[in-house]
């Protein structure tokens, strides 16, 4: 019974890894010498044009996007990367914003409000516009990749009971079969 709880564990693990090994990295092959992982958007965002030229990984939830002359503006809400390079889903940890340029046109369409972004990006210092009545700095990168996030499920209440059906195959003297159950 042990032997068939590890061999279960193994394949779960296994499928796991395969489905993992096939999303598309965070940050492409080609800029991953390139990034700098010491630079923190706080230090940025206090002092710009002490960071420019070097290509970081910012990430946060896409406030808006605007076309600019011949370029496309993604403003950003900052949010603070996980071990992954996912932005944490709360906003209470916001350091502030950034925007993110992109050198010719992005359908606003495919970055709608709310989505979750990483963006590698070489600093290119800052650019003022206002929010609202105050005028606000943003740090600025030029936009090399965007790895857009995909939107957690809702959650709904849960009533409790569960129904399941599970299978197993044995081989070598072990055994198979099917099983149901309810779970509380």
């Amino acid at each position: 019974m042990e032997r068939f709880k590890f061999i279960t564990a193994a394949r779960a693990a296994l499928v796991f890894m395969l489905l993992s090994a096939c999303a598309p990295p965070v940050i492409p092959k080609d800029l991953e010498g390139q990034v700098d992982r010491n630079v923190s958007f706080l230090q940025v965002k206090e002092a710009p044009s002490s960071y420019q030229h070097r290509t970081i990984a910012l990430g946060g939830e896409v406030l808006s996007v605007t076309r600019d002359g011949d370029n496309t503006r993604v403003e950003v809400l900052q949010l603070p990367l996980d071990r992954s390079l996912e932005p944490v889903r709360d906003r209470q940890k916001s350091l502030g914003r950034f925007l993110g340029v992109h050198n010719g046109f992005v359908d606003p369409a495919t970055l709608p409000p709310g989505t979750l972004v990483t963006i590698i990006g070489e600093v290119t210092g800052a650019t003022k516009l206002p929010i609202g009545e105050t005028e606000y700095s943003y740090p600025t990168l030029a936009v090399k990749h965007v790895k857009l996030w995909e939107p957690q499920a809702p959650s709904y209440p849960h009533s409790g009971v569960s129904i399941g059906i599970g299978g197993g195959v044995g081989g070598r003297g072990g055994f198979g079969g099917v099983g149901g159950g309810i779970g509380f």
